[in-house]
């Protein structure tokens, strides 16, 4: 068993080390993309988010009001542990308002939380960028190396070395890059869903809300 993993070690290192220089800032394109896709794979959570009890609870909120039960769902949403707790928080505590000043002070804070939901996409992005062509520099590299070792007298290691140099960056580059795409286009797709839910329940929010002071007020 240690014999085979020296052995993957071994070859892992000579992959690396054939490819030069590149493959520094390539690994560590990789390990900022890992990073980032741990963080939202803990930060992204539905229960985070959208919780599916307190999702329930909102959607009869209009009962609620209706019944005076509210009470608990309040210091829930004064908690504000999740983005439609606080955003329901900031929908009642407008709820004196017209419906559109409470529509544009939860629209604020929607953009926000929003935001937030969007940490760490860019770096994502970055990395899908700059990881194919810090691949491509190698590559160019590569071939540099092995043209500049052709012809008579060729330094046939130096040429292996070129050729190595070309093929390996190109592959780390792409093997970072690809997995890379798939993940921020998963989170941006889990987002924006996130984000159209968070838009009709509080819209339900909003308008229960302005309901209830309205007849309350008659």
């Amino acid at each position: 068993m240690d014999s085979s993993n020296s052995a993957a070690w071994e070859v892992v290192w000579n992959f690396f080390s054939k490819g030069g220089w590149f493959m520094i800032p390539i690994l560590a394109s990789s390990l900022i993309a890992v990073g980032v896709v741990a963080y939202k794979l803990m930060t992204l959570g539905k229960a985070l988010i959208i919780p599916t009890r307190l999702a329930a609870e909102v959607e009869k909120i209009e009962d609620h009001l209706e019944n005076g039960g509210l009470k608990g769902l309040q210091d829930e949403f004064k908690a504000g542990e999740t983005a439609l707790a606080r955003l329901c928080a900031v929908a009642l505590h407008n709820a004196g308002r017209t419906q559109g000043e409470v529509q544009e002070a939860v629209q604020s804070a929607a953009r926000e939380e929003i935001v937030k939901m969007h940490t760490g996409m860019p770096a994502l992005e970055v990395v899908i960028t700059i990881a194919p062509l810090l691949g491509l520099l190698g590559t160019a590299s590569g071939l540099v190396l092995v043209f500049a070792n052709v012809g008579q007298g060729a330094d046939a290691a130096r040429v292996g070395q070129g050729i190595a140099m070309a093929l390996n960056t190109t592959v780390a580059g792409l093997a970072v890059a690809v997995p890379t795409v798939i993940a921020h286009s998963h989170f941006n797709r889990k987002i924006e869903m996130m984000a159209a839910r968070l838009e009709v329940l509080m819209g339900k929010v909003t308008s229960a809300c302005h309901q209830h002071v309205f007849f309350k007020n008659r």
